[in-house]
Order: structure tokens, then C-alpha cells, then sequence
């Protein structure tokens, strides 16, 4: 597997020193990764619940499901500075601690106000555990282990999704209620927190300034002004306010780079470095993470809509229609070190190749059953390749910069996810209510492969560039 000893950082790296230590700290950060993909998803089978028991209205229920991931989005690299400064264990358990009391919080909320309220924070200690995930990757496996370990973050980022439409589903069908869908996560995050108080190795950080201020407002600000109307555009219509928020968003990233070139002249640390965008393979890498996700987000969110909708399945069973895509997924990126290192980067154009027809294809299923399975499988196996995507992004990142291409990385797979939902998802809606979710899934389909081929594309640029030969001497396949 292509690796440098670049992304090492230069101090308080400290390797496990059993390997079962070092499986054991990995299974406690992917957990509490999964904890907090998974509540994007598992809240969406609820609401008919928690409208009724709460009487909430249409425009309480989208904050109650949307304000999660407007917070999360909003936070994740202010989220990666915190635990740049003050220590990559430390922001983990302090966001897991978080995330957990707020879910508790969630599970007891006697109104619609304090669920929106908790769902808030609950997004808050996401953002703030989430990036430490990726950094602590990157500090504490090297070579193959490191590999592995990112295939295993990618694979539960995607599954999470998946199993988070089908255990609420599970959870709901128990008669139980819909605080469940909140309370059975709690003894979870509580168990994982006191294991990662004896498992997490402590460290100082990497960070020697603060938090960047102007930089942290201006970025908040833009992504707040593009997610909020991508979000809830969709339900409220596009209302002018939408677009013209958009508009200010593009003005805001704008400020932003000035800002961050204005920190670095004055001798400051920006809160996103240029050294991790000038770091080869970051630009290329961040663009296949912007449209390769936007396919997976539509994806998820457009079959969901068809599946529950024209074909009447149950929750549960659209959940485990996915189930084989999660699968292929998994297999593809776990399996993708184990090539001969000469494969390994033209793998990941192939892959884009395999995942645009398709998504025809699922299109021209769209009656379901083994065909769109089979289908959906393909899709998984295609994407996979963002496992091999995100390792050769982040392959020449200083390690002390590590912090701060966690928090790029996922803030672009999130708005990805973010814009594929809201732009092809809007498409599918939009279809549907005119000629029924078969004809609106083949045009949803036929955009989501056009998103797959500029991912493709993208993806050139980045297995192009020459790989350096002290890279080439970590090469372990």
C-alpha cells in the first residue's frame, strides 16, 4: 500500500504496543464514529411518531432531523483546532461525553423545543468527536495497519447510514416508541467513554496558536449560509431567502481565504493551513470527496423515498435492500491494499467507471427486487474506492497538519453528501409527484451517474501525480 513517512507527525507519536491495544483504541474511535453517523439517519423513521406524540409542526420536525447535520457541518473543523490544541483524546471524550448526556437528553425531551434543542448539541459533540477519528488514524497507524484502519473508518461511515434506516426501523417495529430510537444509544456512548479514559493515549496536541477567530466566524458563517437552505430548501420550496443566503455563502468563502492569507502573512496559524492544500494529492483528493459522496448521500436518500414509496417496503426492508451495496463497499475498500501496489491507483478511476452505469442500472431496475440488489451492489463496489481516495489524499500531509486535513476532508464529504441530497433529491421530489418514483428514480439515476463520471474524472488528477521515492520505499502490498 502506497504510504510516506510524511503524514508521521513529529512528536507525541507513541504506537501501540500490543497489537491488541491498538485494535482495541481503533474499535473504540469507529464506534463512536458510527454512534454519530448513525443518528443522521435513524431519527428519519420516527418523526411520524414523534409528531404525533409531541404535536410538533412540519417546520419543528425538519429542525428535529435537519439540525443535527447543520450543526455537525457547520463545527467539524472548528472541531479539528480543538483537539489540535488541547489533544486528540481529550476532544474525543469531551465530544463523546457530549453527544452522549445530549442523547440522553433527546430520549426524555418533553416537547418539540428541547428535542430541536438537544438534536443541536447532540450535532455539536459530533463535530467535536468526529475529526479526532481520522487524526487519531493518522498518529497511530503507519503501513498497512494504516490502511486498514482507513478502510475501516470509510467502510463506517457509509455502513453507519445504511444501518441507521434499518435499526430504526427494527427499533420502531419493538412497539417501543420513539425515544428509543435516542435512549438505546446512551449505555453505548457511556461504555465507550470508559473504556477510552483507559485506552486513549494521551497526547499535547499539535496545535501553537489559538483557535483562529475571524477565520472560524467566517468559515461557520459560509457553511452555515449554504447548508441551512440546502437542507430545509427542499421542504419550504426554495424561498427566496434560500438563494439569496447561497449567494452570501460564495461572498463568505471569499472573506475566508483572505482572512487565512491575511493570518499566515502576520506570522499566525490559520485555521485551515495552505501547507495541507499545497500538500500533493489534498486539491485533487478533496474534489473526489466533494462529488463521490454527493452520489452516495442522493443515493441513500432518493432509494429510501422509492423504496418505502412506489414499492411499499417497510422501512427495515429498504434498509436491507442496501445492505448489499454496504457490503461491496466494505469489501472493496478492505480489500484494495492486499493489490499489487501497481493497481492500486488506477483502482480508483476504474472504480468511478463501475459505479456510473451503475447507477443507470439501479435506474432501469427500479421494480426492485434481486436486479436493483444487484445493482446497488455495484454501486458500493464503485465507491468503495473512496477508502484508497482518502489515504492518498492525506499520504503527504505533515503530520502536525494532521488535525487540519481531517476536518477539510470530512467537511467536503459532508457538504457532498449535503448537496447530492438537496440538488438530486429535490430532482427525484420534484418527478415524482407528477409520474411516480420508477420514472423519477431513472432521472435521479441518470444525474447521480453524470455526479459519478466528474468524480471519475477528478480522480485522474490525483492518481497522476508522481509518487515520491521515499514513498515508494513504504510501499508494503
Amino acid at each position: 500500500m502506497t504510504q510516506t513517512a510524511a503524514i508521521t507527525p513529529p512528536v507525541e507519536t507513541k504506537p501501540q504496543r500490543e497489537a491488541r491495544a491498538s485494535g482495541l483504541l481503533l474499535a473504540i474511535i469507529l464506534v463512536g464514529q458510527f454512534l454519530a453517523i448513525l443518528n443522521v439517519n435513524i431519527v428519519n423513521v420516527a418523526t411520524p411518531t414523534i409528531e404525533a406524540d409531541l404535536h410538533s409542526s412540519g417546520a419543528g420536525l425538519q429542525m428535529i432531523v435537519a439540525g443535527y447535520t447543520i450543526v455537525y457541518a457547520v463545527l467539524l473543523i472548528t472541531g479539528a483546532r480543538v483537539g489540535d490544541l488541547f489533544g486528540y483524546r481529550n476532544a474525543f471524550l469531551g465530544g463523546l461525553t457530549l453527544f452522549t448526556l445530549t442523547t440522553l437528553g433527546a430520549g426524555l425531551a418533553p416537547s418539540t423545543g428541547w428535542l430541536v434543542a438537544f438534536r443541536l448539541l447532540q450535532g455539536s459533540g459530533a463535530a467535536l468527536m468526529m475529526p479526532q477519528v481520522l487524526t487519531l488514524i493518522q498518529r497511530n497507524y503507519q503501513g498497512a495497519a494504516r490502511g486498514r484502519a482507513i478502510g475501516l473508518w470509510s467502510l463506517t461511515v457509509s455502513g453507519g447510514i445504511v444501518i441507521g434506516q434499518a435499526l430504526g426501523g427494527i427499533l420502531l417495529g419493538m412497539g417501543a416508541g420513539w425515544r428509543i430510537v435516542f435512549l438505546v444509544l446512551v449505555p453505548v456512548g457511556a461504555l465507550l467513554l470508559a473504556a477510552g479514559l483507559k485506552v486513549l493515549p494521551a497526547d499535547r496536541g499539535g496545535g501553537k496558536t489559538g483557535l483562529d477567530p475571524w477565520g472560524l466566524v467566517s468559515l461557520s458563517a459560509a457553511v452555515l449560509l449554504l447548508v441551512v437552505p440546502m437542507v430545509l430548501g427542499r421542504e419550504l420550496g426554495w424561498p427566496l431567502w434560500g438563494w439569496i443566503s447561497m449567494g452570501l455563502s460564495v461572498v463568505m468563502f471569499a472573506a475566508f481565504v483572505r482572512i487565512e492569507r491575511w493570518v499566515t502573512a502576520s506570522g499566525g496559524r490559520p485555521l485551515v493551513n495552505a501547507q495541507v492544500l499545497r500538500a500533493p494529492g489534498m486539491r485533487p483528493g478533496l474534489a473526489v470527496l466533494l462529488f463521490g459522496p454527493a452520489t452516495w448521500g442522493a443515493f441513500l436518500f432518493t432509494s429510501a423515498l422509492h423504496l418505502q414509496g412506489e414499492l411499499h417496503l417497510t422501512p427495515l426492508a429498504s434498509g436491507m435492500m442496501l445492505v448489499p451495496c454496504a457490503l461491496a463497499f466494505g469489501l472493496v475498500g478492505l480489500g484494495w491494499p492486499k493489490l499489487p501496489v501497481r493497481l492500486q491507483r488506477p483502482l480508483v478511476p476504474f472504480g468511478y467507471v463501475v459505479a456510473a452505469p451503475a447507477y443507470l442500472g439501479l435506474g432501469l431496475a427500479a421494480g426492485g427486487g434481486v436486479p436493483y440488489a444487484i445493482m446497488s451492489a455495484l454501486v458500493g463496489a464503485g465507491l468503495g474506492v473512496q477508502v484508497a481516495v482518502t489515504n492518498m489524499a492525506t499520504e503527504q500531509v505533515d503530520g502536525q497538519y494532521a488535525a487540519d486535513a481531517s476536518g477539510a476532508l470530512l467537511t467536503v464529504m459532508q457538504l457532498g453528501q449535503v448537496i447530492g441530497v438537496s440538488t438530486v433529491g429535490t430532482l427525484f421530489i420534484t418527478l415524482s409527484q407528477g409520474h411516480g418514483t420508477v420514472s423519477a428514480a431513472l432521472m435521479s439515476a441518470i444525474a447521480m451517474a453524470g455526479l459519478a463520471v466528474v468524480a471519475g474524472l477528478s480522480s485522474i488528477f490525483l492518481v497522476r501525480r508522481r509518487v515520491p521515492a521515499a514513498a515508494q520505499d513504504l510501499d508494503i502490498s
